[in-house]
């Protein structure tokens, strides 16, 4: 017995590897990366030093003064102040143009060192600022997840929320969330009609029109995505058969909107919830509708009270199928969106490539992957309690 559950160990430990390493590890990583603070520790170890017995009030000793100066003049020289600078101006804007000066102008401070530096910039004279570098000195903080909810430290302790014009976050999930349901709600109302009828033709045509469904996978989301950029700008096909047909009188700005963008994402992603659908349909046993017809039951009462709940696992496979890709989509609102239209996923890739701040892109990564992960969970709460009906076609 202990040499058979060996054997089966072995036979499943490649896919366990496979699953440890292409998706536990780089998640686990992400998810640590939304609260690691790694930069100012590594880069000014006396610094922080210096800080740890200082209560908070006025300013500093002169140690903590002569070790920021220091330290900031090695890190120029050695090429390692502008993580740490980054990380900083993040938080409080100005930081970095402000260390960037004080280690310019390190080799030419003088003892005492707090009455040269408040010469050099009158901000090395606030406690604001020294706090600011005595919380960041890790190894972790809420900084990335309370700013990816449009919240921030306060400056006596606690959360407070940003300022107006600053709070993008919040309103970026919510359009993302948005959607994302209006675009799983379009795929679901027009697959089900498309599933119903392959399901309910002979061998062949099935066969047929399901090759017909899996066609836009033959291409990537960036060609479909591409194509509906041509066809919906000013003077694409749409806006001039819609001329032609008198619907319009002059071409319709589309590209750019949010129409275009759920338009773009139903027809990538139609395919995704007509194959459970199908899948639930074509097991569905043709008893229980000629038993509903045999007690009286007309052919909407068949469809609605029996047809529906049998296929209804389906559906919500289908619909959460197609909502979990659509909440992460970024190549179809990048193209045919417009600045407001844009979802997570297009600043989880502006923050890892732009700004080269992987805490920020890691923190909405999390919230994204929560988000997920509560759609993954009412999916199986929902088709827990819908019995699939199986058998004859």
């Amino acid at each position: 017995m202990r040499r058979t559950n060996w054997l089966a160990a072995l036979l499943i430990a490649p896919l366990m590897l496979l699953i440890l390493g292409s998706f536990l590890l780089p998640v686990g990583f992400a998810l640590f990366t939304a609260v690691a603070d790694r930069e100012v520790a590594a880069t000014l170890p006396r610094t922080r030093a210096a800080l740890a017995a200082w209560d908070g009030v006025g300013l500093p000793p002169e140690p903590a003064f002569a070790a920021m100066a220091q330290e900031l003049g090695q890190a120029l020289e050695d090429r390692r102040i502008g993580d740490m600078a980054q990380r900083l101006n993040f938080e409080r804007t100005g930081m970095r143009g402000l260390l960037l000066r004080t280690a310019r102008a390190a080799g030419r401070l003088e003892a005492p060192y707090a009455a040269s530096m408040v010469a050099l910039d009158a901000r090395w004279g606030e406690g604001d600022t020294w706090l600011l570098v005595q919380r960041a000195g890790g190894p972790v903080t809420p900084l990335y997840l309370l700013r990816a909810m449009d919240l921030q430290r306060a400056p006596g302790g606690g959360v407070q929320a940003v300022a107006a014009e600053e709070a993008l976050y919040r309103q970026l999930f919510w359009r993302t969330l948005g959607i994302s349901l209006a675009v799983t709600a379009l795929c679901v109302l027009l697959a089900y009609p498309v599933a119903y009828t392959i399901a309910k033709l002979s061998a062949p045509w099935s066969a047929v029109a399901l090759m017909l469904v899996l066609i836009p996978f033959w291409s990537s989301v960036l060609v479909r995505s591409t194509a509906w950029f041509v066809l919906l700008q000013r003077e694409g096909p749409v806006n001039q058969a819609m001329m032609a047909l008198g619907l319009i009188d002059a071409p319709v700005q589309v590209v750019g909107t949010r129409i275009a963008v759920v338009v773009a994402l139903v027809h990538v992603l139609l395919p995704f919830a007509v194959l459970p659908m199908h899948s639930v349909m074509k097991r569905l046993d043709g008893i229980y509708l000629r038993a509903a017809a045999s007690l009286g039951a007309n052919g909407v009462q068949r469809f609605l009270r029996v047809y529906l709940p049998m296929s209804m696992p389906g559906v919500l496979a289908g619909a959460a199928m197609v909502f979990l890709l659509a909440v992460g989509m970024y190549t179809a609102p990048a193209l045919v969106g417009g600045d407001r239209d844009q979802m997570v996923a297009w600043f989880i890739a502006y923050f890892m490539n732009r700004e080269v701040n992987w805490g920020m892109a890691a923190a909405l990564s999390a919230y994204l992957l929560a988000m997920t992960g509560a759609a993954i969970g009412l999916a199986r709460v929902l088709t827990g309690g819908v019995a699939t009906i199986g058998g004859r076609a």
